[in-house]
């Protein structure tokens, strides 16, 4: 993800109430962000910052994100940004 806010290249931890917490991807301080200030990363940004293999789940969790947020669905766009948080740590730790 990407806080839109400055650039940062976040992961996402979890959410609290309507914010979403991220951290830098390897650890860090986290920092609280509206979910409408988020953004899935490019692949090449993704690439860039963990380069490897393509990950079909991240991919398909990218492509539910980039759905919700074409229907303007601001739940659904931060329920995929807590699934791939979840699937980041748990897959690509």
């Amino acid at each position: 993800m990407v806080d839109t806010r400055n650039g940062a290249f976040a992961q996402v931890m979890g959410r609290i109430g309507p914010r979403v917490q991220v951290r830098r991807p390897g650890g860090g301080r986290e920092w609280e962000v509206p979910p409408t200030a988020l953004r899935l990363a490019t692949y090449d940004e993704c690439r860039a910052a963990a380069p490897g293999d393509r990950c079909d789940d991240c991919e398909r969790i990218r492509e539910g994100r980039r759905d919700a947020e074409a229907r303007g669905d601001k739940s659904a766009m931060t329920d995929a940004a807590v699934l791939m948080g979840r699937h980041q740590r748990e897959a690509h730790p």
